[in-house]
């Protein structure tokens, strides 16, 4: 499941990609797919780290990326392990509602990016998070969950206050968001629910097939009920 839009960055051939809580890797291998670009996938969990790392050996054995060299660690997004200026491009997707610390996250995310380039930033969307918090209060209370809910204008003044302006943004997985909305209702951590388990296949089967039908509809849906708000930024120069 891919959420942020790489078609709208200039990927060019040496490009270096830190993707920042990378989870299972979608977007690091996402990059990793650009012709000689440099990535690397970093998240707190070292467990997500190692998947990552699995992932982009999988998808090198099936000649899918681009040659550009990759790595994977652990790393926390308040303490980047790197210099200032090192990367092209910053993606850091649905990380920030988790952070206590998100001001410090984010001056992190600028200092280690380059002068003219771009970060992303995505995070649930206001209005169906409000949901999924009013129906599950063990959605956003267990450990390491989400600590907050954010306005668009909250986050784009946070981020720009860093040295960022904005130049684009848009909503994502609108398909997604009933699903959260469902297990919620039943409780989140339940995997007997029927219902749930067959709007998990569907979900799967429309990221595997991806067909006309739903990705139009999903288009359609996002401006109303996408999960996600993306925003795409880029870097001040001094």
């Amino acid at each position: 499941m891919i959420t942020v839009d790489l078609n709208r960055l200039d990927l060019k051939p040496g490009s270096k990609v830190l993707d920042i809580g990378c989870g299972s890797g979608r977007h690091t291998c996402a990059a990793a797919g650009w012709s000689r670009v440099s990535v690397i996938g970093a998240d707190l969990q070292f467990t997500n780290a190692v998947e990552t790392r699995e992932r982009l050996k999988y998808h090198e054995q099936l000649g899918v990326t681009g040659g550009g060299p990759w790595g994977t660690l652990v790393a926390d997004v308040t303490r980047l392990p790197f210099p200032d200026e090192a990367f092209d491009l910053v993606i850091c997707s649905e990380v920030l509602e988790h952070i206590p610390e998100h001001e410090n996250a984010v001056q992190e995310l600028v200092r280690v990016l380059k002068p003219g380039r771009d970060l992303v930033v995505s995070v649930p969307r206001r209005l169906p998070e409000r949901l999924c918090w009013a129906l599950s209060a063990e959605y956003h209370q267990t450990s390491g969950g989400h600590i907050r809910i954010y306005r668009r204008r909250e986050l784009t003044a946070l981020l720009e206050r860093a040295g960022l302006r904005q130049w684009a943004a848009h909503f994502a997985h609108s398909l997604h968001t009933p699903y959260w909305w469902l297990k919620c209702l039943v409780g989140p951590q339940r995997e007997d629910s029927t219902p749930v388990k067959l709007y998990h296949r569907f979900l799967v089967w429309d990221m595997m097939k991806k067909p006309r039908l739903t990705r139009g509809l999903e288009a359609l849906l996002n401006p109303v009920l996408g999960k996600s708000l993306v925003i795409y930024l880029r870097k001040k120069f001094k």
